[in-house]
């Protein structure tokens, strides 16, 4: 089936943050640039493992396939442009019809073991031309055949945004990512984990106050299980639960129950106790996986699947729009949803939870996160 034509005209970003993936590209130092790119086009390479890949899951987009070909494309595309900015004074670009290279290129017939390798190549080339640009050709200009004017460093913030936007046009994906992600390096992550940072035992503590001993603890994102242990040491009862199979096979292997689970779409109920609804929800650093649009149904699952008056206990984050992660614990593609603290309050009270707390802390990195304490209302 044929898309719509985009014919939107982009250039806006180049002054405010997009509408749609919420990407800044202002926001970027010059050297960041060509590291960017080739971020990007690992998490690609990683999203062209999944065996659904060639599929479409609308009728108006691409399937991740199609836009990897598209992006690989546009590295192509770019490179020219560069390189005849450097050589010409204010050149105009060549017309480039992205759907019709879409249908010359029969983008939904090849491979991705192709396209992959082929798109790392582009883009690093592309990063390669921008890391070696003279610090005063920056500025040199080129124009589209609509008039649009660019120099080459707003050219380069132009694209960026351009092959980051299509991440976010197939972020469906990336669940499956992130999920392959964690399990193909489950243990060097619970070797990396293994300490209880300090704001989180502090966390435990809280919360364990807000419930009691004794209370029954709905563990989303278990991980190697450091949380419920500690939880466990408090005084709760914790049913381990992750949506990642090494998780959940570490867990098992270590003596304790543990689940498989989706809390998007997956039956919440607690099968050790049929019937009976969780006294609590805990939620550290598992979360801030979910799609944005999809978080306020997760919220509401959790809540419907607790005791009034039970708490819960989310940290995500802190940040505006998404993005990926190809470094830290795990080196494979992590997608992330980065949350402000009024919007997170916003969906939590949406979904029926009312908000004690709204903290901000810092990570092992210092990287800013947040960290909620709610009571089911």
């Amino acid at each position: 089936m044929a898309l719509e034509p985009d014919t939107k005209d982009w250039t806006w970003v180049l002054d405010r943050p997009c509408d749609e993936c919420g990407f800044e590209a202002g926001a970027f130092e010059r050297p960041a640039i060509p590291r960017s790119l080739r971020s990007n086009a690992q998490v690609w390479l990683t999203l062209l493992a999944d065996p659904s890949v060639g599929e479409r899951i609308r009728p108006d987009r691409w399937s991740t396939l199609e836009y990897a070909c598209h992006v690989h494309d546009v590295h192509q595309v770019y490179h020219d442009r560069v390189t005849l900015m450097l050589v010409e004074d204010d050149p105009e670009f060549a017309d480039w019809d992205q759907d019709r290279a879409a249908a010359e290129g029969r983008y939904s017939e090849q491979l991705a073991g192709i396209v992959g390798p082929s798109l790392v190549t582009a883009a690093y080339a592309m990063a390669d031309l921008y890391a070696a640009v003279p610090p005063l050709s920056w500025r040199r200009p080129g124009r589209r055949s609509n008039g649009s004017r660019f120099t080459i460093e707003t050219l380069a913030r132009y694209q960026l945004h351009d092959v980051v936007h299509h991440l976010h046009d197939v972020r469906h994906a990336a669940r499956a990512a992130t999920i392959r992600a964690y399990d193909a390096d489950a243990s060097g992550y619970r070797e990396a984990t293994a300490a209880l940072p300090p704001p989180i035992a502090a966390a435990v503590g809280r919360y364990v106050g807000m419930l009691g001993p004794g209370a029954r603890v709905l563990e989303v994102g278990s991980g190697s299980g450091r949380d419920a242990l500690a939880l466990e040491e408090a005084g709760l009862s914790v049913r381990r639960t992750d949506i990642t199979p090494a998780f959940v096979r570490m867990l098992r292997d270590s003596g304790h129950a543990a689940d498989q689970l989706d809390p998007l779409h997956d039956d919440l109920a607690d099968p050790a106790a049929p019937g009976t609804a969780y006294d609590g929800v805990w939620a550290d650093a598992s979360l801030l996986h979910v799609d944005r649009d999809d978080l306020p149904a997760v919220l509401a699952r959790l809540g419907a699947a607790t005791k009034p008056g039970g708490a819960l206990f989310v940290s995500v984050k802190e940040g505006d729009g998404e993005g990926w992660s190809v470094h830290g614990n795990v080196t494979a593609p992590r997608f992330f949803t980065f949350w402000r603290a009024e919007p997170l309050r916003s969906i939590l009270e949406a979904a029926g939870w009312q908000v004690h707390d709204v903290m901000s802390g810092e990570g092992r990195e210092g990287e800013p996160w947040l960290e909620v304490l709610a009571r089911r209302a």
